[in-house]
């Protein structure tokens, strides 16, 4: 198993689902976690329980798509564990609805929370990554990026803004000894889709589109990410790993 003893991780919509699925895993192989969310509830029951555990963990409400609250995250981070090796991408919104229909300012959200929070988270902690000349920035993106899903133009758009800017960063700091990667799951169970979840018609038409037929669990995605931040991955850097039970290959 990976150990990251030592490094230090950032885990933006690490409040819940996905996000702090993958912070626990971080959490559980020794690193130092700052999980950030905009609300704190769900963080400090997160830190409690690395703490609890023996880890090292730290509470940060942000907004990921204002610029000055991301600074405070680093700044948090690097005050409170001394440094910065690893960042993971997560925080997102959904919005499902016809183009005709969708407003500028949804628009706009989604396309600011998913890939501006993007930019600015790892634009913040990729100078402390460039200046000392190592570092991991996994970005979350989706396989909704790879394939045309109606009533969702922005998310999907979003996602595949997150992929290309996932390949231009890999580029551009692979000499700084930087790997910048990205993972794109398809249908997990998280709380972001419980109301589906609890509709067995929907949720069967959605298993019916997997040919693994069901939803990936939380904890599946841990692994993915412990090889993407560990040292294995040195030599890998702006790839793109699907974990979407086949959906997108159909």
């Amino acid at each position: 198993m990976t150990s990251l003893n030592g490094k230090v991780a950032i885990v933006t919509g690490a409040g819940r689902g996905l996000g702090r699925s993958m912070a626990k895993a971080l959490a559980n192989v020794g690193a130092a976690v700052t999980v950030a969310s905009r609300t704190s509830a769900e963080l400090d029951s997160f830190v409690d329980e690395v703490k609890g555990a023996g880890g090292q963990a730290l509470a940060c409400p942000t907004d990921i798509t204002d610029e000055a609250s991301v600074h405070r995250m680093v700044d948090a981070t690097v005050e409170t564990f001394g440094r910065v090796d690893i960042l993971v991408n997560n925080s997102g919104i959904v919005a499902s609805t016809p183009l005709v229909d969708q407003s500028a300012d949804e628009w706009d959200r989604v396309i600011a929370t998913n890939l501006r929070g993007t930019y600015l988270a790892t634009r913040a902690v990729g100078r402390h990554l460039v200046a000392q000349g190592s570092g991991k920035v996994v970005n979350i993106a989706s396989n909704f990026a790879l394939q045309g899903v109606a009533n969702h133009a922005a998310y999907s758009a979003s996602k595949a803004g997150v992929i290309a800017f996932t390949r231009s960063m890999a580029i551009e700091w692979a000499r700084n000894d930087i790997q910048v990667n990205a993972l794109a799951p398809g249908y997990f169970a998280t709380p972001l889709n419980a109301e589906l979840r609890e509709d067995s018609d929907a949720m069967a038409k959605v298993v019916r589109a997997i040919p693994a037929r069901r939803m990936g669990e939380p904890d599946e995605l841990g692994s993915w990410l412990l090889l993407l931040v560990g040292s294995d991955s040195n030599f890998m850097t702006g790839e793109v790993i699907v974990i979407d039970g086949g959906q997108s290959v159909r």
